[in-house]
């Protein structure tokens, strides 16, 4: 896995114990992406059979297959879901979604969901989500984004590498990103070596756990990882087009894998920075990933030590 050094002119946390974190995370990071890269050839392709998403739900609840064209079907979310995300803005993400369809389309011209390009994002933490909801009065929402608005503040900007793509057995093509960072050696001085660094951003796992602590209420249970860095590309949802009448496994292993490949030709190394952080009212279930109805509070990271 390459190592992207960031500019040294970005606002770095100071102290050796974010260092350490960004350290501890990117490792913990580069095996949870080579667990989620072998989940297709170890469940098999389970969107050929209409199986869940990553947050249990069926995809048949989600997604209507009708003339030839994919529809989300938007159910009413009660009470909203409440997500906290990093977002990634057009500028960056429009490369990243050409890319994509242009490798994945000409496969699957019926049967894909592209995730909107404006809409790119990361999930950070959810103050309520549909698995553990957590109603909340208007009063509540607005002391929720305002402790949200202050987390922002003390948040770096995030340098940020794409380190993998992958495709889940549910179908999802996902985006799996490194916090980039760069170790300074410099020359021996009086025998002695000076070794410094400069970190580019704030961690997820530290984001997370500002977070947590500013959304008391929030459900104990998250739906991802501590360390996780992920953007959903698209989602497939059922055979490609272009497969022979009859497949066996390891055809059709060897079909995904390929295009895997083309997209990690393209795109591994990607380099973009992230500078907002959202308190999203999701209204529609899936509202994010499903252009659903929704009120996002968009916040700049501000960096600042108070």
């Amino acid at each position: 896995m390459a190592l992207f050094n960031a500019s040294r002119d970005s606002p770095p946390d100071s102290s050796s114990d974010d260092f350490i974190v960004n350290v501890v995370a990117k490792d913990s990071r580069a095996r949870l992406y080579n667990k989620m890269a072998r989940d297709l050839h170890e469940k098999g392709a389970l969107f050929l059979k209409q199986g869940e998403t990553s947050q249990s739900l069926s995809l048949s609840d989600i997604f209507s297959l009708k003339d030839g064209s994919v529809t989300p079907i938007l159910k009413a979310a009660d009470p909203p879901v409440r997500a906290n995300v990093l977002h990634l803005s057009p500028q960056q993400s429009f490369p990243i979604s050409e890319a994509v369809r242009n490798i994945f389309l000409p496969h699957f011209n019926k049967v894909i969901w592209f995730q909107n390009s404006s809409m790119y994002h990361f999930s950070m933490y959810h103050a309520s989500h549909h698995i553990v909801p957590v109603p909340a009065t208007a009063v509540e929402i607005e002391a929720e984004a305002n402790a949200v608005k202050a987390v922002a503040k003390t948040v770096c900007p995030l340098k940020i590498v794409l380190d993998r793509v992958v495709l889940t057995s549910t179908g999802v093509v996902l985006g799996c990103w490194q916090v980039s960072f760069t170790v300074l050696i410099y020359p021996m001085v009086f025998f002695t070596r000076v070794v410094s660094w400069v970190l580019s951003g704030t961690d997820p796992v530290t984001i997370r756990a500002k977070l947590k602590t500013a959304l008391p209420r929030s459900p104990e249970k998250q739906l991802y990882d501590n360390v996780m860095l992920h953007t959903s590309f698209a989602r497939l949802l059922g055979r490609p087009n272009t497969y022979p009448k009859e497949v066996d496994k390891t055809f059709e292993l060897k079909f995904f894998d390929e295009l895997v490949t083309r997209a990690n030709n393209q795109l591994s190394g990607f380099q973009a920075t992230v500078t907002e952080l959202w308190y999203v009212e999701e209204y529609d279930v899936l509202a994010l990933a499903l252009n659903g109805r929704m009120k996002a509070r968009k916040f700049q990271l501000g960096c600042s030590n108070a």
